[in-house]
């Protein structure tokens, strides 16, 4: 159950990132390039949060792809999610 709810915060925020690269009538060019540096750079580095925190399947390029949006948001929103993730899993420990 705590893989569903990491999902839906994750996909999300996938969203929410995705929303903010159109400003009215116009792109938001500052948005895009960071996004496309951020998927650059985890396709690079293989950074893949869907497979190494939730430990699902890896499908090529796909977590990559995901976690570069993510991670184009900066550090401290990164941070927040993390932390999300790892109080699920502990509250889950404790109950077990």
């Amino acid at each position: 159950m705590e893989k569903v709810i990491v999902i839906a915060i994750l996909t999300e925020a996938i969203w929410e990132t995705l929303k903010m690269t159109k400003k009215e009538k116009y792109f938001n060019v500052d948005r895009i390039g960071a996004i496309l540096v951020s998927v650059f750079i985890c396709i690079i580095f293989d950074l893949d949060i869907f497979s190494m925190y939730l430990g699902l399947a890896k499908v090529n390029y796909i977590g990559n792809i995901l976690t570069g949006i993510l991670i184009s948001r900066g550090s401290n929103f990164i941070h927040d999610i993390l932390g999300m993730v790892s109080s699920l899993y502990q509250s889950r420990k404790m109950s077990s």
